[in-house]
């Protein structure tokens, strides 16, 4: 029938089938209720909105849409637009979405009408009706307890009269972080901004605003193809910017998962993200060549690529050479990196991924595993004093999500720099518990800014030959 057919009347039977279907629409209507009942009170345990979780809760059953039907998403739409907004009956007022989830980070999300002052540091929902006044404040660096980061104050306001009035109007959604904090150090300019960072501006692909507070000069030239990559505009820096911007949505601070990681499952939007897909990203940014190791296998009489990361201060390699060594003598081209702070992270990244083993002594210099080829192979070596735990959550863990093949070679405390300074009988020796127990600063004084390792290259041969089979199996 096309739409200036005239429709024939309907018979009484006709009036069957209509009445199946209303029956449909109210049993429909009581299973809408019932899922909206049970996953809002899973929201008030997991940390985050009602419609957030409701969300999540059709995205985990598929609801995908086959040829030839109509997905019918009304009820999720009246659930995501009306739950947020305490106090309102329009869908227009937009919604403020509170993250707490894990426990580095707070987020809020923003949608409607939303207005962002730099002067005063705040975002503000403006309301089309009247609306309960609400109010959030969110610390923008990914780390929500360190202090020093200017808080921005997040408002639901009640009504368009508190609203300040735009002065630049974007029709794209914006991203508002912090740096400072602990940034500086490489490991921590990627665990908590670079990776939160992503996370919370990949899924725009390019077409988002990042907004930037408590900058420091040195940060977006560091990290400029990074940022140029996420978001096709110049970054916006907040501190003493006169303007009031406003956004179809906003987000406010961004989510550390874990340490130099991603949980997919916590990812915002559709695309489930997750390290590889970060790594992939910097290989693109900096044309990294190398997306697999060598494969001994097809290439048997070749010799894969160790690097060595050198220490010019604290845990440092005392025997350098002698380790270089014992890395040829098990098959490997062995090379050193130093990593001094005048080389910018392209020309490091390449020197890294022309290698297939990355070595080095606990610290920073290890986030340089990011540019590895995937199936390439970290070792880590841990200093003494029961640093164990410390080492697998930050590089570990991280390498393993990363795809690579992690390895580590624990220090004795013969090999370690402390018993010469020390002496065998020192408590930080004789009992590292204790050390741990006495607090952090007493921990990094002594295990990490004060030791060096002297590796026993003969206990250290079975890891090396470990990264070779790892290799030779690819």
């Amino acid at each position: 029938m096309t739409c200036c057919e005239e429709r024939p009347r309907k018979s009484m039977k006709s009036w069957a089938p209509t009445i199946h279907l209303n029956i449909g629409f109210v049993v429909g209507g009581l299973f809408m209720l019932l899922i909206y009942l049970a996953v809002s009170q899973q929201a008030a345990i997991g940390g985050l909105s009602v419609a957030t979780t409701v969300a999540q809760w059709f995205a985990d059953k598929q609801l995908i849409q086959r040829p030839g039907e109509t997905l019918v998403t009304s009820d999720l739409q009246w659930i995501s637009n009306k739950q947020l907004v305490q106090g309102s009956d329009e869908s227009e007022n937009g919604e403020v979405v509170h993250n707490t989830k894990g426990y580095y980070s707070e987020t809020c999300e923003v949608n409607g009408d939303v207005r962002v002052n730099g002067t005063a540091l705040s975002v503000a929902l403006v309301p089309s009706s009247w609306s309960e006044r609400r109010e959030w404040r969110i610390q923008p660096y990914s780390r929500k307890t360190l202090p020093g980061i200017r808080a921005v104050t997040v408002t639901q306001l009640p009504g368009k009269a508190a609203a300040p009035a735009c002065t630049v109007r974007y029709g794209v959604p914006a991203v508002l972080f912090a740096v400072g904090g602990l940034t500086g150090n490489f490991w921590h300019d990627f665990t908590d901004v670079l990776v939160p960072l992503f996370i919370a501006s990949r899924r725009y692909d390019g077409e988002v605003q990042l907004l930037v507070t408590n900058a420091q000069t040195w940060w977006p030239a560091a990290y400029r193809p990074i940022l140029r990559r996420l978001s096709r505009y110049d970054v916006v820096d907040l501190d003493g910017d006169e303007h009031v911007r406003c956004f179809p949505r906003v987000t406010v601070g961004v989510h550390m998962h874990k340490d130099l990681s991603i949980i997919p499952e916590w990812v915002p939007g559709r695309r489930r993200l997750s390290m590889p897909d970060f790594t992939r990203f910097l290989r693109e940014i900096y044309a990294l060549p190398r997306g697999a190791p060598v494969s001994l296998l097809r290439e048997p009489g070749k010799r894969p690529r160790l690097l060595l990361i050198r220490r010019t201060h604290s845990r440092r390699f005392m025997n350098e050479q002698e380790i270089l060594r014992a890395a040829e003598a098990a098959g490997f081209e062995a090379a050193v990196i130093d990593l001094r702070r005048d080389v910018g992270v392209e020309e490091q990244a390449r020197e890294v991924n022309s290698h297939d083993v990355l070595l080095g002594v606990h610290g920073a210099g290890l986030t340089n595993m990011l540019f590895l080829p995937p199936g390439g192979v970290l070792i880590q070596v841990v200093p003494y004093g029961k640093l164990d735990h410390i080492a697998r959550m930050e590089y570990g863990e991280p390498a393993k999500d990363m795809g690579l093949r992690y390895l580590e070679y624990s220090v004795a405390a013969e090999e370690s720099t402390l018993m010469e300074t020390l002496g065998p009988e020192h408590p930080a020796i004789k009992d590292p518990d204790a050390v741990h127990r006495s607090g952090w600063n007493n921990m990094t004084e002594f295990y990490l800014n004060k030791q060096s390792v002297r590796v026993d290259v003969g206990r250290f041969a079975p890891t090396l030959a470990q990264a070779f089979d790892h290799l030779r199996q690819q």
